[in-house]
């Protein structure tokens, strides 16, 4: 039976690495594809590792469109993906601490309707949307990417953010009342602190999804110094004439290590924010 077993670890692992393998394998040919010249990309596509390592790419790259060098472009995705993880963590702790710990008539349906909100495509609501937002004079600016994220639209992280306060045992809140504190008391001083985990695992997944958004820069945002990194790279890729494919893949490798300095740094928070359901630390 033992070595059943271990023999089965070991298939397990091997089909596991195999699976990694080649999961991981475009981001490393793209890597790779960085530091060669535009004019071999494709011809060896099939050759992971350059005959000929070039940094020429990144600083072609670099000094991006139009007088407008890609650091513009890195700052826009930075401000943007910023501003809206922040609003979508803070306004999403409130409405599930709302959720969680207070009676209101009509809750059940409320949260029900949320939760229906997760399953509606996002295609659904993008011209009702944009015709919003281009009555409100939004149209072009950073507004539609920031502001409604400070209104908890995203049930994801308030359900998520919800399970862990119901884990938070009430014995707490009790003692806070006895002690004086209101409900904003108790969530500034005893909730907030203690749903950090939920929080950070909730920061991390947002700034990801904020940082690759693509569509939503696509609709609202016409002037290219208002560009996010996300958005600028398509202009490498100009079908008309010659297209700086070296340069592209280049800007979209710097273009992905904010997103996972962002992952590695708090990935230990991230199962403890997803599976914990108690108190921690």
């Amino acid at each position: 039976m033992h070595k059943k077993r271990k023999i089965g670890n070991i298939i397990y692992h091997v089909l596991v690495l195999a699976f990694g393998l080649v999961m991981i394998y475009p981001l490393v040919w793209m890597v790779m594809s960085s530091f060669k010249e535009t004019t071999t990309i494709f011809t060896t596509a099939t050759k992971l590792i350059p005959d000929k390592f070039v940094l020429s790419n990144y600083s072609t790259g670099w000094k991006g469109f139009a007088k407008t060098s890609f650091a513009v472009f890195f700052k826009n995705s930075l401000f943007i993906s910023i501003a809206a993880t922040i609003g979508t963590v803070l306004s999403s702790a409130i409405v599930a601490y709302g959720f969680s710990r207070c009676r209101f008539k009509g809750r059940g349906l409320l949260f029900a309707a949320m939760l229906a909100t997760m399953m509606l495509p996002a295609q659904v609501l993008m011209i009702p949307q944009y015709l919003w937002y281009q009555k409100l004079g939004w149209v072009n600016t950073y507004f539609p990417l920031i502001v409604p994220y400070w209104f908890a639209i995203q049930g994801f992280f308030v359900y998520l953010m919800k399970n862990f306060i119901d884990g938070i045992p009430r014995e707490l809140d009790e003692a806070a009342k006895i002690d004086g504190c209101s409900y904003y008391t108790i969530f500034t001083r005893v909730i907030f602190p203690l749903v950090k985990p939920a929080m950070i695992t909730g920061l991390i997944f947002s700034f990801m999804w904020r940082w690759d958004d693509y569509l939503g820069p696509l609709l609202y945002v016409n002037s290219t110094n208002m560009y996010p990194s996300s958005l600028a790279l398509k202009m490498f890729a100009d079908p008309s004439s010659s297209s700086d494919y070296g340069a592209m893949f280049a800007m979209a490798t710097i273009s992905i290590l904010p997103a996972m300095i962002i992952f590695f740094t708090l990935q230990r928070y991230l199962v403890e924010g997803i599976s914990t359901s108690g108190l921690k630390g």
